[in-house]
């Protein structure tokens, strides 16, 4: 720890480092801890940012997306977390506010780019919640299956890769909604945590399934009416087989694809024209204007124990450059 000349305080900051763009799956030498690097705990002169301390940062899959593509190579990794403000030159945050948003894969960051940074209002749930069923994928559940999808009473929802942080959000709404629920997870065990603490419908191990179009039509006899999208691939492919007529598909991500150097192609798409689906693609940032909304239907739901939710936590920053933590990421985990 060191002090500026001013009095401010400047300290050893550790930090996660992106070595290189990710290719293929993701390997413990592509992130490494850096403790080198420090943070002076006050905001620049002039700037509109924040200085925080970062509390929890999450794990998502599209965080591997952007390893891949967007993140600059040398520097932190960033992620959507939770955070406390140390400092801030902005009149709509002050010091000891709680926050969650894009940060800084780091102990401390300073964000400029305030567009997406939510100050916490209610403090009576777990702030980890905020990574998760209060936060990005809490709204990606929300916007994709009550916005895109437009669901009824009685309808038919399948969800793909269900046990995730989103799909158990969404088939859980959907039960709530009155409507039949089947998931598709990558182990017994995760199907075993649909079906008994998720209350879906039905579920299944996809790994088991040699005809997923043949599993769909076990599962969906008369069909499917919302498709709400995690996997891409084969199956999408098997999907469009099954869909009703004016069924709906909220695009969410295709973990399936991600490792590939190639993607798959999808080779049933004329079945968008046959049944008249509408099928969409979504990024959460654009329902953010909608976040009291989707506050004020979860957090009762939340209370009442209506709406339950898994985590898995792994403590220290110097853990997150372990790929054991990021199984998430792999094809055979959907």
């Amino acid at each position: 720890m060191a002090s500026g000349g001013d009095d401010v305080q400047v300290i050893s900051n550790k930090q996660v480092i992106l070595k290189d763009y990710v290719v293929g799956l993701l390997k413990d030498t592509d992130m490494y801890m850096s403790t080198n690097a420090t943070i002076r705990l006050k905001v620049p002169e002039g700037s509109n940012g924040i200085v925080v301390k970062n509390l929890y940062i999450a794990c998502d899959p599209y965080n591997l997306v952007r390893m891949k593509f967007s993140e600059k190579p040398g520097s932190p990794v960033t992620g959507f977390g939770v955070a406390k403000v140390l400092d801030s030159g902005n009149p709509n945050f002050k010091k000891g506010d709680l926050v969650w948003g894009t940060t800084g894969w780091e102990e401390y960051s300073l964000i400029t780019d305030l567009q997406d940074i939510i100050k916490i209002q209610h403090t009576d749930v777990p702030l980890s919640y905020y990574t998760g069923i209060l936060g990005m994928p809490g709204m990606t559940a929300y916007a994709g299956f009550y916005e895109i999808c437009s669901p009824k009473k009685g309808e038919h929802v399948f969800i793909s890769s269900a046990s995730g942080a989103v799909g158990q959000l969404v088939g859980q709404f959907a039960k709530l909604l009155g409507c039949y629920v089947v998931g598709s997870a990558g182990s017994k065990e995760k199907v075993d945590l649909l079906k008994n603490k998720f209350k879906f419908d039905e579920a299944f191990n996809y790994k088991e399934e040699s005809d997923l179009d043949a599993a769909l039509k076990r599962y969906f006899p008369e069909g499917i009416d919302i498709y709400y999208e995690n996997v891409g691939g084969k199956m999408l492919d098997a999907v469009l087989l099954n869909m009703r007529v004016h069924g709906r598909i909220a695009v969410c991500g295709m973990i399936s694809q991600y490792n590939l150097d190639k993607p798959e192609g999808v080779h049933n798409l004329l079945h968008l024209i046959y049944k008249r689906v509408r099928i969409e693609g979504f990024v959460v940032t654009d329902y953010y204007h909608l976040y009291t909304k989707f506050l004020d239907l979860v957090l009762p739901h939340i209370a009442e124990g209506k709406i339950v939710y898994v985590e898995d936590i792994v403590e220290g920053l110097e853990n997150a450059t372990s790929s054991t933590n990021w199984d998430i990421f792999w094809p055979q985990c959907w």
